[in-house]
């Protein structure tokens, strides 16, 4: 799989800089025929110059990166060109008669897996920022990119291997059986793996709102100040405000980022009875909203606090503090005058989202079920060890462990899997 490729590699449209990207065998030759170059390309150099794209020349640099030693482990030749959709197109359509073919989506970093120049997480990573939609997703994304996660599973995947190493030992020579000191040397290391799986299983959570955000419900009886507090978070107009109740009849929705996080923020009708049908299908829309959500705001007004689903947290809010102060909130503000609503968004990161590390996360579904198997195999292994039961009945369950976290750095991935992956990429990386 290492014929000539070629794509643009930068976004379309007008700019000031466009990239044509090659890789594959006869990369180099392709350039010493588009590029005014006239000598040696001397690898990791760039070089300025005329491309020459058949109907047209432009001005720009050129650039031999030779294998292995470049991103897909392959000859690779970049042309930096002006920023434009005619240029990069006309560059492109140049290579390709020249015997390049167009890329397929993601080829390029599929090439740099198969060649071993990064595992299929740090290639998922590189998706992850590429659709970033938010600091977070840059960040965890990165940590992906940089093998967090890929090293975890190594890391596991060796204890693993301790365990089936002391289980072949006993099944080669049955006379001496496994001893006691064996076996609790296998029990430790499951144990220690199952916790270790389960820590990184209790990442998902904050992987999934890195990804999508961290739904967030304003809630409370009508003409409570939800919108105003809307607007003030978001910065700008986004809900009508009005002294009438009840002007909220459907949800109404914004983000607003806070350390790099969204926020999706949604504004609700007013949790009262009502005999308007249009209302009654608010206040409806407005209890999904809160039982959907990763953290509820709760602008606080005298009476009794709803019955809000359990396991969600809620932020007491004593809204319209320029008028009057309200006792036994998390947080007093004024949407008007600004205060308290710094402490606010503090509130919403601290229990929305928690804090973020520098370790591995699980960003996909993939990521989750991948975990999910390894542990499930490590918990029946470790049961059935501790149970005495003889090691060839748990070595299967190790085994089935050892390949599911197999699957997280590509080691055991599925062809359909590795296909799937890189289908989601863009014509170009």
């Amino acid at each position: 799989m290492d014929d000539l490729i070629s794509a643009i590699a930068t976004a379309v449209g007008a700019g000031g800089v466009a990239i044509v990207r090659m890789s594959g065998r006869g990369a180099l030759g392709v350039a010493r025929k588009m590029f005014s170059r006239k000598g040696e390309f001397t690898p990791n150099y760039m070089y300025a110059g005329e491309i020459d794209a058949g109907v047209f020349r432009d001005f720009g640099m050129c650039v031999y990166f030779r294998a292995p030693k470049s991103f897909t482990g392959e000859d690779v030749v970049e042309f930096h060109c002006h920023g434009g959709t005619e240029i990069a197109r006309g560059i492109l359509k140049r290579t390709l008669e020249l015997g390049a073919r167009l890329a397929e989506r993601g080829e390029f970093t599929k090439r740099a897996y198969l060649n071993g120049k990064l595992s299929l997480s740090a290639a998922e990573g590189v998706g992850e920022m590429i659709a970033a939609s938010s600091e977070a997703q840059v960040r965890a994304g990165y940590l992906l990119y940089n093998e967090k996660l890929t090293s975890f599973g190594t890391a596991l995947q060796k204890k693993l291997t301790y365990c089936l190493a002391e289980v072949d030992a006993d099944l080669d020579y049955p006379e001496e059986d496994l001893n006691a000191s064996s076996r609790r040397g296998i029990v430790a290391a499951l144990a220690e793996t199952e916790g270790e799986l389960a820590a990184l299983l209790a990442q998902y959570a904050a992987g999934r709102k890195i990804r999508s955000g961290v739904s967030v419900a304003l809630a409370g009886n009508p003409n409570a100040g939800k919108s105003s507090l809307f607007n003030a978070l978001l910065g700008y107009e986004r809900a009508i405000v009005s002294d009438v109740a009840g002007t909220t009849r459907d949800v109404v929705e914004g983000t607003l980022e806070i350390h790099g996080v969204n926020f999706r923020l949604t504004d609700t009708a007013g949790l009262r009875e009502s005999d308007d049908a249009v209302e009654r299908e608010g206040v409806r829309r407005a209890r999904e909203a809160i039982r959907g959500a990763d953290v509820i705001v709760w602008l606080k007004e005298e009476g009794e606090k709803p019955d809000f689903p359990a396991g969600i947290p809620v932020i007491t809010v004593g809204a319209k503090s320029d008028l009057a102060r309200r006792d036994g909130c998390d947080v007093v503000l004024s949407s008007l005058t600004g205060e308290g609503l710094e402490a606010l968004r503090e509130l919403l990161y601290e229990k929305g989202f928690g804090r973020e590390n520098d370790g591995a996360f699980l960003l996909s579904e993939r990521h989750y079920r991948a975990a999910m198997a390894a542990l499930t195999a490590v918990r029946e292994a470790r049961a059935a060890a501790e149970g005495g039961l003889p090691p060839e009945l748990y070595a299967e369950d190790i085994r089935r462990a050892w390949e599911a976290l197999g699957t997280l750095s590509g080691e055991t991935a599925s062809e359909a899997i590795v296909t799937e992956i890189f289908e989601k990429f863009c014509v170009g990386k």
